[in-house]
């Protein structure tokens, strides 16, 4: 029984390369933070502390830009809850969803390839 291959990708001309802003939307969603932060809130909402402990390594600076970047790219969704202390929640709009459902099988790809090292 022969094994099947994947689908051959559509040619690279199909794609508007020239475009700075769909460029800049790869760039925010494939960098290392960006990922990170789009896995992480797949499916739920999570405090910015939250957010912190589960993307190892990510330090404060970086994960505020992030948040910052892919909210203003309209895939992170960022409420401010008016309670005493106040506190901030993140989740992912159905854009973020849809970007974080096409990551996924790229970060488990990279994981696998790596031998699944968690340290």
């Amino acid at each position: 029984m022969p094994t099947s291959s994947p689908a051959p990708a559509p040619p690279l001309s199909t794609l508007d390369t020239a475009c700075p802003q769909m460029r800049l939307l790869v760039e925010h969603v494939t960098s290392k933070w960006g990922l990170l932060v789009l896995l992480g809130l797949a499916g739920r909402t999570l405090r910015w502390s939250e957010l912190k402990r589960e993307i190892a390594g990510v330090s404060e600076k970086m994960l505020i830009q992030t948040l910052q970047t892919l909210e203003a790219d309209g895939l992170v969704h960022r409420e401010a809850r008016p309670v005493v202390p106040p506190h901030v929640e993140y989740s992912l709009t159905p854009a973020g969803e849809e970007a974080a459902a096409l990551l996924e099988p790229l970060a488990r790809w990279a994981q696998g390839r790596v031998g699944g090292a968690t340290s």
